[in-house]
């Protein structure tokens, strides 16, 4: 993929860094976002902000724009998974796993043994008396009977951070425009469930919203649903937690971040309540989780993402989180590792709208 960082103007770098989130749920946001740019020092109209924003997308420096949907608490469950597939038959290994419509994201990672690591992302269980950590056990099954290989379940067990930001050089360099406020004031409601109408909102945002001056209106339309309501409820979804963020979603390949290094330990028990918080602070980890052992086989229980531009950059990311680690216990090289992406195996969407389906009523 080609890097495109260095092609990026001053306006292009204030986008992306400005709105990875708090972009304005208002009817006519970019007229919003417009001016918080031109507070600094940044000349752009709304309709201008607009179209370089479609542009953006268009050119694969955005992944995405709109929200994004928090998929837990849509409904169903998702799952990391770790498996062995012998070299002599890898491929075919990877080509059955692929071949589950539960499998969403599934990479390649450097590791003695465990070399293939996928998501499973499942709707709620049709039996009541079961949910859908049950429905993801039954896949797993499945796909060991397909594969012949042992499959090994890291359900995520304490979430302390979530929240990839990709900044480049430029102008707002610390990403600190939040809009947000100028969205209407909604209160959460304390239904976990969806009705009918805010499953087909979710459905109808999961891949992102027009890139429009109205793109709220055009949502509303979409759905012969009345403009108001849609935004006063992508504010409550967000408040609720169900949309973690409004904004642009980069493409951080094309940015240039393409050192993946998905670091593992094994913390003490006693501690991990205290170092959590603590390494989901730094500002270069994208993702930060408690997952569960398997006894001879994995023996680490916190998983804390990182990226970097350069394999340098990388590495002195990693020593970071390692002299972190260190502050609060002794860390040994046995301790800890890192698993470095070799290969994208499959990257498709969550299926947001089969999983807020099975948790509509």
């Amino acid at each position: 993929m080609k890097e495109v960082d260095a092609d990026l103007s001053a306006l292009d770098r204030a986008i992306i860094n400005a709105f990875q989130g708090g972009f304005p749920v208002t009817a006519r946001p970019f007229d919003a976002a417009a001016s918080a740019l031109r507070d600094h020092e940044l000349a752009v109209t709304g309709p201008e902000l607009c179209e370089r924003v479609r542009e953006l997308d268009e050119e694969g420096v955005l992944s995405r724009f709109g929200a994004l949907v928090n998929a837990e608490e849509i409904g169903g469950a998702a799952s990391l998974v770790a498996m062995h597939a012998p070299e002599e038959r890898f491929e075919a290994v990877v080509e059955t796993v692929n071949g589950f419509t539960e499998v969403a994201h599934n990479y390649e990672r450097e590791h003695p043994h465990l070399n293939v690591w996928f998501v499973v992302s499942v709707a709620d269980h049709p039996d009541p008396d079961k949910d859908g950590s049950d429905r993801v056990e039954e896949v797993l099954a499945d796909i060991e009977a397909a594969t012949g290989q042992e499959t090994y379940n890291l359900p995520k067990q304490r979430e302390f951070h979530v929240g990839a930001k990709f900044l480049v050089d430029g102008p707002v360099p610390d990403g600190d425009v939040d809009l947000s406020e100028l969205a209407p004031d909604v209160s959460p409601s304390d239904r976990s469930t969806l009705t009918p109408e805010e499953r087909d909102l979710v459905v109808e945002i999961q891949g992102g919203l027009p890139i429009t001056e109205t793109p709220y209106a055009d949502v509303a339309d979409a759905l012969d649903a009345d403009v108001d309501w849609v935004i006063e409820t992508i504010e409550r979804f967000r408040r609720e937690g169900k949309v973690r963020r409004v904004g642009v979603i980069p493409n951080h390949y094309a940015l240039g971040y393409t050192e993946n290094g998905m670091t593992v330990w094994n913390v003490p028990e006693e501690v991990l309540d205290e170092v959590g918080p603590v390494i989901a602070d730094l500002d270069f980890v994208t993702h930060c989780y408690k997952r569960p052992k398997h006894v001879g086989v994995w023996e680490y229980n916190f998983f804390a993402m990182t990226h970097g531009r350069t394999e340098a950059e990388s590495d002195q990311r990693v020593a970071q989180v390692r002299d972190t680690m260190a502050e609060y216990w002794d860390v040994t090289p046995d301790d800890w590792d890192t698993l470095f992406s070799t290969r994208i195996l499959k990257k498709t969407g969550i299926r947001i709208d089969e999983r807020a389906s099975s948790n509509t009523v």
